[in-house]
């Protein structure tokens, strides 16, 4: 993988640690420029990458996007100083599958990269509640991701409630149905939309703005600690 950020020693210790921790190939890159020539060079399925990398965080964010245009393989990770609401949402506008903050620990950074490499989308309960609020507030409906299949209409509901954050036990009394059931529909929501986590499913369903105005701004649930931000939006079955 590949860790790109603007403070040259901090980038390879980092690099390091991971190499050691993860038991991957990691290079450091202190610049765009060299993220580019090294982009050219070696094939990398994540890169890591600072916002700091550039003066401007906005120009950060144009780097991000030019990345993601020219190497789509690739699965990109944004590195906050802070959980700023406006660099969250920026960044997965840009196209990154993951926005990690330098405040988490290292663990949570290793599981993030490894979430990222499967296909898999992270962000923290409180990242995933400014890419909501963003999403129903200016986000256009877009068509179904390529190769899925429609969803009945009791798949689009449960859909709609796992987006608004709702467990399988209550999304199973609220619609007074078991949650053996609400798993069995959720395993072929999950089947249908190539998606394998809750935290995709919740993306995918704010992305075909389903999350009515009222309910996503009526949310007022406690964020959870980023480390278990992974545990609870990508299990189907909790």
């Amino acid at each position: 993988m590949l860790v790109a950020d603007s403070i040259a020693m901090s980038c390879h210790l980092l690099a390091d640690a991971l190499e050691r921790s993860e038991y991957i190939h990691a290079v450091a890159a202190s610049t765009p420029k060299e993220v580019l020539q090294l982009l050219e060079k070696e094939r990398f399925e994540v890169v890591l990458i600072g916002v700091g990398i550039s003066e401007d965080p906005v120009e950060s964010m144009q780097f991000v996007r030019q990345l993601q245009s020219s190497h789509p393989q690739l699965g990109i990770v944004v590195l906050l100083d802070a959980l700023d609401r406006t660099l969250v949402v920026e960044a997965f506008r840009s196209g990154a599958r993951g926005v990690f903050t330098r405040s988490d620990t290292f663990e949570a950074l290793c599981k993030c990269i490894r979430c990222v490499k499967e296909g898999q989308v992270w962000v923290s309960s409180v990242g995933l509640h400014y890419v909501l609020e963003a999403l129903v507030e200016h986000g256009p409906a877009v068509s179904r991701l390529p190769g899925s299949r429609p969803l009945s209409k009791r798949e689009e509901q449960i859909t709609v409630l796992v987006a608004e954050g709702y467990s399988n036990r209550e999304i199973s009394e609220r619609l007074a149905l078991s949650e053996h059931t609400i798993k069995n529909y959720l395993f072929r929501v999950f089947e249908k939309l190539g998606v394998s986590t809750r935290v995709g499913l919740t993306l995918y369903a704010l992305k075909q703005a389903r999350t009515p105005r009222s309910k996503a701004q009526s949310i007022k649930r406690p964020p959870l600690p980023e480390s278990r931000v992974l545990q609870k939006n990508s299990n189907w079955s909790s």
